[in-house]
C-alpha cells in the first residue's frame, strides 16, 4: 500500500527557511518549531521508549513502542511487551509484516530482542540508516490466551549529519583581496537530515549579512543548504582565516572549511633619516647617507630616490616579519647639487597615489681653485701688477696677499655672484719688483669662517731679471798659424745675469751647430751651458778646416758679444785635371790642365806620366775659396798606342806644410789590333795529342771577332769535334792528325781596324808496326796514361802493381782483377824487342758504375718569368755507365711529357749524359716548383732538386779570395752566386781604412769571375766588397763570401804574385798522348788498307744523313766559357756567353791548368742519333773500329763527321774584313782528310774515346 507520507514528500515545494529555522521532515512541513525544542523532543521521545508503559497503557501491553529519534549508524530499539504469554507477535515497518521469527531474516539488522515467556518482543535495529526511517507497529495475533492486539503506530526518525562543506573560493586556498573591496563567499553542505546550519566567521567574528537555501538532497527525505556572505576585508584581514561553519542535530561539533585571505593594502608614508640636527645642510665632498623608510603596505613599499624629479637610485630592500621597506641614498655632495630637491618615494601594486617625502639641500663649499693672472716675471725695479681670482664658494670667502713672510696690501677687491649660489671673490695687487725679492714666493690666501680648518693658496715664484755683468772668449791667441786638421778649443764665459744668459756661438753671423753626417766624424762639437756659482759658460771644440781660415767665432749672451779669429793652413781642398778630348787615336794632341782649388799657403804644380816628368806650362788661376791661393797649370802630349791606359799625374806640394796633393788622368787611347812581340808563330804538337794556338794581341776597343783559315778555309767560330775557338782568341785542336801540319792563318778586328797573323803548326807523328823480330820474353811493358787533373783533385793512381802482366810470344796481356772505376782510362802497351823505335798501343778500358748526379750547392735554382709567355730550361747532368735514362718529377709528381709545353732532349759525352728539361709558357700558379731528375742504369739510380723560380735580385758573390797582390794592386776571383734569371754584372766597392768615403768599380766584362783591382796605395789596409747586380737591382753586402780584408805590401816587399796562369778554360777531355798508338802488324794493316775503302764510303755516306739532321741541336750542348779578367790590361778579353742565364751558375766550377796541358770536353751527342756498330763484309776479326762490344759506348761518342762543319768554304781574300756566317762545309772534305793520306777506317781515325774495351 502507498505511504501517504511519502506522497507528501513528493508534493513539497522548495522552501525557503530563515537563518536559524530548519525543517523537521516531511509530515512537519508546515511547522516550524525551533531547533532546541526538536533536540529535546527527540531525547524525550526515546527516554519514554526504554521504559515499560503505565498502567494506564491499552489492555494487553504492558509496554508500548515510543516515537525514536537516532543518528545514522546507531542502533536503535522500539519496546513492546505483550501480556498474554505465548502469543504470535511481528512487527509491521509502514504497514509492511516483518514477520514472527524473531531473526526477522528478511533484514538482516532486525532482530527481536528479549524474552519471549515474559512477553517481551522488542525491536532491535543494528546501524540504523535512512531506510529505517518509518513508522512502526506492533501486532499481537488472537490466541487462546487473548485478542488480537495491535499497538500505536510509532516513528523512528535518522538524522544524517552533513559529510562535507563545499566553499568557494576553495576551501584550504590562500585568496587575495584589495582591502575595502566587497567579495561574495559561498558555502554548500552535503546530503543532511535536517538540513545543515551554515555560519560565517571573519577573523572570528561572525558574519551577519548572509543568505541561505535549503534544497532536495540527493535522496528522499536529504536535504543540502547553500548559504552566500558578503565580506569586505581590511587590513587587520591580511593572514587570517575565513570559515564556513556547518551544524546539525546530527553533529556533536560543527564541521567547518576555511579559506586564508591575503589582503592587499597600500603602506604607509615614507620617512627620511637626515643625519645630523640640521635638515637639508650639507657640505661639498661629504659622503651623504640618507635612510628611507614606509612601514606596512601589501606588498612592502616599493621606495626610490628621486633628486629634481630624476629618479636617482632604485635599490631597496624588505624586511617581511617588521612589514617595513627601507632604502639607501648614498651620494657624495658637489656644488651642484645646491638647491636640488631629494624626495622619496613610496607605493605599491595597489596604490592610489604615490606617497612622498622630500628634503632641499643647503650646500656648502669652498673655492674649488684660485687663479693668479698676470705675470710674476719682470725686470728690476719696475711695478708688477696681477690680479686673484676664486671660484665660485659659498659662502663668499676673503683674500690676502703674501710675499714670502710679508703681507702686502690689495689695491681693490670685488665680489660677484658665481656658480650654484655662490659667490666669485677677486683682489688685484701692484708692488714694485726689487732685485733682492727675486725667488721669493708670491701667495694669494683665501679663507673663511666657515672652511677655518682650511686654506686654499696660490702661488708663484717672483722672477726679478738683470741683466750678465761681463762676458769674454778663451781660446789660442788670434794670429797663430793652425795647421788644418787641428782640435781647437774656443770657451765663451759670462758672470752674473738672471735668467741664465743663453751662451751662442756664431761663425761669420751663421749660428754655429753640430752637423752628423753618417758615417763621417763629427767635426764640430758644441757643448752645453754649463753653471758654476754665477759663472756661466759654454764650449765650442771643432776640427779646423779650410773653411776656418780667416773666419770669426762670435759668443753672444743678450746685447753683450765677444769675437776671435783663427787662422788656417790646409793643403789643396781639391786638384783636378781637364783635358780637352775624350776620345784619343794614335797622333792626337791632348791638352791638360791641373787647377788647384784653394791652399793656405799657396802650392807648386808638377807633371809626370809613369813617373816621367813632364815640362808644364802655368795657366792662370780662378778665384780660390776660403781666402785662400788657387794656381793652375798645363801640359801638352801627343798620342801613341803604348800610351793607352798610361796615368798622367798632376802633384800639388806645398813646401811649408810639406804635402802633396796628387790627382791624375788615365789615357784612353782608340787603336786598331796589334800583336805583340810575344806572339808565338810556331807550335810544335805530336800526333794524336793536342795543340794550342796561341794568341797575343793588344787593341782597344777590344777585338770583335778573332777569325782562324786554314788552306784558305775558315775554321767554325762555334768550334768543331776536333777544335775550339778560346775566348782569347786562342785556337785549340785534339787528336791531332799529320793533316793539320801546315799554316793558320788569324784575323782580328776591331772598330779602329784589323790585324793578321800567321802561326805554323808542326805535326810530330811515328808508325808502328804489330810484327817483331826477334820476339823476346820480357819485350811487353805496360803504363797507365793520366788525364790532367783539375786544379783541387787528387792526381790518379798510376801503379799497376794490383794488375797481372802475362806475356806469351807475340801476345802480351795485362789482366785487372775486380775493375774498379778509378781503373777506368787509357792503358799503353810499349813493345821494345831491342830494335829501336819501340812500338806503341793504345787500349781504353770503360767500367760500369751506377749513376752519380751532380748536386750542385745550393740548391739549383732557375728563374723564368711566371707570365706564361717566356720559357726555361733545366739542366740535369749526371756521370755513369752504361747509358743513363732521365726521369723528371714536379712536387713528387712523374712530369707528362707528352704535355707540349714540356721538352726533354737527352745528351751524351763521354761517360757524362745530360738532359735538358725546356718548359715553354711559363705559368707562376702551375710551373713555380721543386722539380727532380732522377738518372737510372741497371746498376742504380741518382736524383737532383731543381727550383724553378721568378725573376729576382742576384744572389751575393761566393768565396771571394785574393789570388795575387802587388803594392798597388790585388788579384781577386770568386764564384757567381745566382743570377736571378737575368745577365749579371759585377761591381768592386772598396775603402782605406781610415779614409772616410768608398770607391767603386765595375767589372769588365760583366760576367768575370776575376778582377785585379788596381790605383791601391803600398802598405795599406783595404776592406773590399763585392756586389752582383742584374736589371732589378744587385745582391746587396753578403755578411760572409762577399768580402775581404787585405793590405797591400811595402815597395821593399816581394809581391804575392801566383806561380801559375789563370785559364780561361776548363779541360775536360783526355789528355794528350805522348806518342801515336800502335795500330796492328805490318800484315793487318794491309788488310785493313783494302776494306778501309769500302767502310769509307760507306761511314761518309752515314755520317752526312746524320749530320744534317742534328746539326741545329748540337749548340744546345755547347759548354759554356770562362774568361780572366783584365781590366786594367790592354789585352783583350772576350764576353762570356749569356746563355746559362738560365741555370744555376754552380753547375760550372772554374779549374786552372797550364795553357800546355789544356785539353777541353768533347761536344755532347744527342741520344737519338745512331750511329753505325761496324763494317759489313770485313773479314779482319781485330777491326778497330767498335763492333757488338760496344753496344753501349758508340752511342757515348760521334764521329767528327756527325758535327757538322769545321770550316766554310769561303776562301779568305788579303781584303776581306767581315767574315759570312751562313756558309759551311763539312768537315770531313777539308779539315780532317785535307792531306788525303789517312784512311777513315784506320784505328787512328776514330777519337781516341771510342777505342777500348767493355768492362
Amino acid at each position: 500500500m502507498e505511504n501517504p507520507e511519502k506522497d507528501r514528500g513528493r508534493r513539497r515545494r522548495r522552501a525557503v527557511v530563515p537563518v536559524g529555522a530548519t525543517g523537521r521532515g516531511p509530515g512537519l512541513a508546515l511547522r516550524l518549531p525551533i531547533r532546541t525544542s526538536l533536540l529535546l523532543l527527540g531525547l524525550l521521545m526515546t527516554g519514554l521508549a526504554q521504559v515499560p508503559v503505565p498502567a494506564s497503557a491499552p489492555r494487553g501491553f504492558w509496554a508500548l513502542p515510543e516515537n525514536l529519534t537516532v543518528v545514522e549508524g546507531a542502533a536503535a530499539e522500539l519496546w513492546c511487551g505483550v501480556s498474554a504469554p505465548g502469543s504470535t507477535v511481528q512487527w509491521a515497518k509502514d504497514g509492511l509484516l516483518l514477520g514472527p521469527d524473531p531473526r526477522i531474516p528478511s533484514f538482516p539488522r532486525y532482530r527481536l530482542q528479549g524474552d519471549p515467556t515474559k512477553g517481551e518482543f522488542h525491536l532491535h535495529i543494528e546501524a540504523c540508516d535512512l531506510s529505517d526511517d518509518a513508522g512502526y507497529e506492533c501486532q499481537v495475533s488472537r490466541s487462546e490466551t487473548g485478542p488480537e492486539l495491535v499497538s500505536p503506530r510509532v516513528i523512528l526518525s535518522i538524522l544524517v549529519p552533513p559529510k562535507v562543506l563545499q566553499l568557494t573560493p576553495e576551501a584550504g586556498s590562500t585568496v587575495t583581496w584589495v582591502a575595502g573591496q566587497e567579495y561574495l563567499v559561498s558555502c554548500v553542505s552535503g546530503d543532511a537530515k535536517p538540513a545543515t546550519d551554515i555560519t560565517f566567521l571573519l577573523s572570528g567574528q561572525t558574519i551577519s549579512d548572509i543568505s541561505a537555501n535549503v534544497n532536495e538532497g540527493s535522496q528522499e527525505k536529504l536535504f543540502t543548504t547553500e548559504a552566500t556572505a558578503r565580506v569586505t576585508p581590511q587590513s587587520s584581514d591580511n593572514g587570517q582565516l575565513l570559515v564556513c561553519e556547518g551544524s546539525s542535530p546530527a553533529l556533536d561539533t560543527p564541521i567547518k572549511a576555511s579559506i586564508t585571505m591575503n589582503v592587499l593594502f597600500p603602506p604607509g608614508p615614507p620617512v627620511i633619516e637626515w643625519p645630523g640636527l640640521d635638515e637639508g645642510h650639507a657640505r661639498a665632498g661629504q659622503n651623504l647617507e640618507l635612510l628611507c623608510m614606509a612601514r606596512g603596505g601589501n606588498p612592502l613599499a616599493t621606495l626610490q630616490w628621486l633628486k629634481n624629479g630624476q629618479p636617482v637610485s632604485t635599490a631597496w630592500g624588505t624586511e617581511h616579519t617588521q612589514a617595513v621597506a627601507r632604502s639607501m641614498l648614498v651620494m657624495i655632495v658637489r656644488p651642484e647639487d645646491h638647491g636640488a630637491r631629494l624626495s622619496c618615494e613610496a607605493y605599491n601594486s595597489v596604490s592610489t597615489g604615490i606617497q612622498e617625502r622630500g628634503v632641499t639641500l643647503q650646500v656648502t663649499f669652498p673655492p674649488s681653485a684660485i687663479t693668479i693672472l698676470g705675470s710674476a716675471s719682470q725686470s728690476e725695479n719696475k711695478n708688477v701688477t696681477l690680479s686673484c681670482i676664486t671660484k665660485s664658494s659659498r659662502p663668499r670667502v676673503l683674500l690676502r696677499w703674501w710675499l714670502g713672510w710679508r703681507q702686502l696690501l690689495s689695491t681693490e677687491e670685488t665680489v660677484i655672484d658665481g656658480l650654484h649660489g655662490g659667490y666669485i671673490s677677486m683682489s688685484n695687487l701692484t708692488f714694485l719688483a726689487r732685485r733682492e725679492d727675486n725667488g721669493l714666493t708670491l701667495t694669494c690666501e683665501a679663507f673663511s669662517e666657515a672652511f677655518t680648518k682650511e686654506t686654499f693658496k696660490k702661488s708663484l715664484a717672483l722672477n726679478v731679471k738683470y741683466p750678465a755683468q761681463k762676458l769674454w772668449i778663451e781660446g789660442p791667441p788670434e794670429g797663430q798659424r793652425l795647421r788644418a786638421g787641428t782640435r781647437v778649443r774656443l770657451v765663451c764665459l759670462a758672470i752674473g745675469g738672471n735668467p741664465d744668459p743663453s751662451l751662442t756661438w756664431y761663425k761669420d753671423s751663421r749660428t754655429v751647430t753640430e752637423p752628423r753626417p753618417p758615417q763621417e766624424p763629427r767635426r764640430v762639437q758644441l757643448g752645453n751651458l754649463e753653471k758654476s756659482g754665477s759663472t756661466f759658460s759654454r764650449e765650442l771644440v771643432l776640427i779646423t778646416g779650410p773653411s776656418d781660415n780667416q773666419a770669426k767665432f762670435t759668443c753672444k749672451a743678450g746685447q753683450l758679444s765677444a769675437s776671435t779669429q783663427l787662422v788656417v793652413q790646409f793643403p789643396p781642398t781639391n786638384v783636378t785635371i781637364l783635358a780637352n778630348a775624350s776620345a784619343l787615336r794614335p797622333g792626337d794632341a791632348l791638352n791638360l790642365t791641373c787647377v788647384s782649388v784653394s791652399s793656405n799657403p799657396p802650392v807648386n804644380l808638377s807633371w809626370d806620366k809613369e813617373g816621367e816628368r813632364l815640362e808644364g806650362v802655368a795657366a792662370t788661376p780662378r778665384s780660390a775659396p776660403f781666402k785662400g791661393s788657387a794656381a793652375a797649370r798645363s801640359v801638352l802630349l801627343r798620342m801613341s798606342s803604348r800610351d793607352h791606359g798610361h796615368r798622367v799625374t798632376c802633384r800639388a806640394h806645398s813646401t811649408e806644410l810639406r804635402e802633396t796633393v796628387s790627382a791624375f788622368y788615365r789615357l784612353n787611347v782608340l787603336y786598331p789590333p796589334e800583336f805583340l812581340g810575344e806572339q808565338v808563330l810556331m807550335v810544335t804538337a805530336v800526333e794524336q795529342g793536342e795543340a794550342l794556338l796561341p794568341v797575343s794581341v793588344s787593341a782597344n776597343p777590344a777585338p770583335e771577332a778573332f777569325n782562324w783559315t786554314f788552306r784558305g778555309y775558315r775554321l767554325s767560330p762555334a768550334g768543331g769535334p776536333r777544335h775550339r775557338i778560346l775566348s782569347g782568341g786562342a785556337l785549340q785542336l785534339w787528336n791531332v792528325t799529320r793533316a793539320d801540319d801546315g799554316l793558320y792563318q788569324l784575323h782580328c778586328q776591331n772598330s779602329e781596324g784589323t790585324a793578321e797573323a800567321l802561326v805554323r803548326l808542326d805535326v810530330h807523328y811515328i808508325v808502328c808496326t804489330v810484327d817483331a823480330n826477334p820476339i823476346l820474353p820480357e819485350m811487353f811493358n805496360w803504363e797507365r796514361l793520366v788525364r790532367i787533373q783539375p786544379l783541387g783533385e787528387e792526381e790518379e793512381d798510376q801503379s799497376l802493381d794490383d794488375m797481372e802482366k802475362i806475356s806469351k810470344g807475340s801476345t802480351g796481356r795485362l789482366r785487372i782483377h775486380h775493375a774498379k772505376l778509378t781503373q777506368a782510362g787509357a792503358y799503353q802497351c810499349i813493345v821494345d824487342n831491342g830494335v829501336a823505335p819501340p812500338a806503341r798501343g793504345l787500349v781504353r778500358l770503360v767500367v760500369r758504375f751506377a749513376p752519380h748526379v751532380e748536386h750542385p750547392s745550393p740548391l739549383t735554382k732557375v728563374a723564368a718569368a711566371g707570365d706564361s709567355t717566356s720559357s726555361a730550361t733545366l739542366h740535369c747532368r749526371a756521370r755513369g755507365v752504361p747509358n743513363i735514362v732521365f726521369t723528371w718529377t714536379k712536387n713528387g709528381v712523374p712530369l707528362d711529357l707528352q704535355d707540349p709545353r714540356y721538352t726533354e732532349h737527352t745528351y751524351h759525352q763521354s761517360g757524362v749524359h745530360s738532359s735538358l728539361l725546356t718548359i715553354a709558357n711559363v705559368s707562376a700558379a702551375q710551373d713555380y716548383a721543386l722539380f727532380t731528375c732522377t738518372a737510372t742504369n741497371p746498376l742504380g739510380s741518382d736524383h737532383t732538386d731543381i727550383q724553378l723560380v721568378s725573376i729576382s735580385r742576384p744572389d751575393p758573390p761566393l768565396g771571394l779570395k785574393v789570388m795575387s797582390m802587388t803594392p798597388y794592386s790585388v788579384g781577386l776571383e770568386w764564384k757567381p752566386g745566382f743570377d736571378g734569371g737575368l745577365p749579371q754584372s759585377f761591381q768592386v766597392r772598396y775603402e782605406a781604412l781610415g779614409t772616410p768615403g768608398f770607391l767603386y768599380m765595375n767589372v769588365l766584362p760583366p760576367q768575370a769571375t776575376t778582377f785585379t783591382l788596381t790605383g791601391l796605395q803600398p802598405s795599406t789596409r783595404y776592406r773590399v766588397w763585392l756586389l752582383a747586380s742584374n736589371a732589378l737591382g744587385d745582391s746587396g753586402i753578403a755578411d760572409k763570401g762577399s768580402q775581404v780584408s787585405v793590405t797591400t805590401p811595402g815597395l821593399d816587399q816581394p809581391s804575392g804574385e801566383p806561380d801559375y796562369q789563370l785559364p780561361t778554360e776548363q779541360p775536360a777531355g783526355p789528355s794528350r798522348l805522348p806518342l801515336l798508338p800502335v795500330l796492328f802488324a805490318v800484315g793487318g794493316l794491309l788488310l785493313l788498307s783494302n776494306a778501309s775503302c769500302v767502310g769509307g764510303f760507306l761511314w761518309q755516306r752515314r755520317l752526312k744523313r746524320l749530320a744534317e739532321g742534328i746539326s741545329e741541336k748540337t749548340e744546345a750542348g755547347s759548354e759554356e766559357d770562362r774568361v780572366r779578367n783584365e781590366y786594367e790590361e790592354s789585352q783583350w778579353t772576350g764576353d762570356r756567353d749569356t746563355r746559362s742565364s738560365m741555370v744555376s751558375t754552380t753547375d760550372v766550377e772554374p779549374y786552372y791548368h797550364s795553357m800546355r796541358d789544356f785539353s777541353p770536353q768533347l761536344p755532347p751527342t744527342l741520344e737519338e742519333v745512331s750511329y753505325p756498330r761496324g763494317v759489313t763484309g770485313l773479314k779482319e776479326e781485330n777491326m778497330a773500329f767498335p763492333g757488338h762490344v760496344y753496344d753501349e759506348l758508340e752511342r757515348l761518342y760521334a764521329p767528327s763527321g756527325a758535327w757538322g762543319p769545321l770550316y766554310d768554304e769561303v776562301p779568305m781574300g788579303s781584303c776581306d774584313l767581315y767574315w759570312p756566317e751562313d756558309r759551311y762545309e763539312d768537315a770531313r772534305g777539308i779539315y780532317d782528310q785535307v792531306a788525303g793520306d789517312l784512311d777513315p777506317m784506320e784505328p787512328d781515325a776514330l777519337p781516341f774515346e771510342l777505342r777500348g774495351q767493355l768492362v
